[in-house]
């Protein structure tokens, strides 16, 4: 039976030193975009376009979203991160146009490599598609891909690819039903 190294992992390098910096600089940036007031979303833009990140024309993020390094953060034109929604972008995390991610949702792009007994850091982008919906308090681990004009239900847990224009729900996520619009 394999045991954990959690000595080599506390000893392991997880970022570089520029990495370092850009979390140094982006904690004081986070301060001031969570002190913003609520409708100050062209604020908070330029806040995370400040740092790195990569958004879009009218996007809404609201103040209380927690988002790790904005850096790896690219969203769409028209898409709304809510209140208290976590973008754990230690890796890439790409979120399409016209998406929103709920309140309390979580996309997490950010594990452990388990089979190593160091635990080492595997940073695993998270891709949500163009109209795809991510509902209150629903978790999108790493690795996963939502496909366009998905919904994933509130507090489901997605640890595997969401097909296009799907609705999934439960824990962990299984398909409900195709997702048809109307016009």
């Amino acid at each position: 039976m394999m045991q954990a190294d959690i000595e080599r992992n506390r000893a392991g390098v997880r970022y570089s030193r520029g990495e370092m910096l850009r979390r140094v600089a982006w904690g004081i940036g986070a301060i001031l975009f969570r002190m913003s007031f609520r409708t100050m979303f062209g604020w908070r833009r330029f806040l995370l376009r400040l740092h790195g990140a990569r958004i879009g024309r009218q996007v809404n993020v609201y103040r209380t979203a927690q988002i790790e390094q904005p850096w790896n953060l690219a969203i769409g034109d028209w898409s709304a991160v809510g209140d208290e929604a976590r973008i754990y972008s230690l890796g890439p995390v790409s979120i399409g146009q016209r998406v929103t991610i709920s309140q309390y949702a979580h996309l997490c792009a950010g594990t452990h490599d388990y089979t190593d007994p160091a635990l080492p850091l595997v940073r695993a982008p998270v891709m949500v598609g163009d109209d795809a919906w991510v509902c209150a308090d629903a978790f999108v681990g790493p690795g996963v891909t939502v496909g366009a004009g998905a919904v994933v239900g509130a507090r489901a847990v997605v640890v595997h690819d969401v097909d296009p224009w799907t609705v999934v729900g439960g824990n962990p996520a299984r398909i409900i039903k195709k997702r048809e619009m109307r016009h």
